[in-house]
């Protein structure tokens, strides 16, 4: 092999390696992406129960306070 025909070889060779490690980067990026929209769809139900068990709690102690405040007219 000539001088500029090793230098081709070379530079091939790098770009190849180059690419691998970019569609290994992909593959980990592609990886990583799918793992966090699973974890957000996690964390949004989690949300959702906290703000329909907050709404609950509310209710509940708007209640109670309405109670006491009828018991106490009512006294």
């Amino acid at each position: 092999m000539t001088e500029p025909d090793q230098n081709q070889s070379l530079e091939l060779r790098d770009l190849e390696i180059k690419l691998d490690q970019l569609i290994a980067e992909y593959a980990a990026t592609k990886q990583e992406n799918q793992s966090l929209k699973l974890k957000q769809d996690e964390l949004l139900q989690e949300k959702a129960k906290l703000l329909e068990k907050t709404n609950l709690a509310r209710t509940r102690v708007e209640t109670m306070i309405a109670r006491l405040k009828a018991m106490e007219h009512g006294a």
